[in-house]
């Protein structure tokens, strides 16, 4: 089990829960709370992380919130994903960046900078979070190069806190 030490852990209040929310769901197009969610934020050496009911469901990278893998396989949204085919998923779970080749489809309205979810072909279940590099559309056409930035993916450190 990966052991870690949350500093500065605080609950937040019931406005600040929908603030936090608000923001999630203008980046990402989803929220990954329920309705009667307990949400701390909390520090570790790396990361700032956003915890419901004791479970990392957000990281926040340049101060913006990010869902983990494990708050997407809550609910996962409809937007902001690409596809992966199956050759790269190796890949993507060892921390490369996505590749342009490996893509199979894309949200069009994702834009550079967006936060996007990466799924594989087969179960379309999230493997991967990240940051676009290129637009939704260029993904798909463009046959080189990086398109996303790997910041979390399956078997990385926020994945494995936690776990036996």
């Amino acid at each position: 089990m990966v052991e870690i030490r949350f500093r500065n852990r605080h609950r937040l209040s019931r406005k600040e829960i929908k603030a936090l929310e608000d923001e999630l769901v203008a980046s990402t197009g989803f929220s990954p709370f329920a309705d009667d969610a307990r949400v701390d934020i909390a520090e570790t050496e790396k990361w700032t992380v956003i915890l419901d009911s004791d479970e990392i469901v957000g990281i926040y990278i340049n101060d913006r919130p990010f869902p983990t893998i494990r708050g997407l396989l809550r609910s996962p949204p409809s937007a902001r994903y690409i596809t992966v085919d199956m050759g790269a998923v190796k890949f993507v779970v060892n921390g490369a960046d996505i590749m342009a080749p490996g893509i199979v489809e894309a949200d069009s309205s994702i834009k550079v900078g967006d936060i996007v979810w990466v799924r594989d072909e087969k179960h379309k279940k999230p493997i991967s979070v990240g940051i676009a590099l290129v637009s939704g559309q260029e993904m798909i056409g463009k046959r080189q190069g990086k398109a996303v930035k790997n910041v979390h993916y399956v078997g990385d450190e926020i994945w494995n806190i936690g776990q036996s």
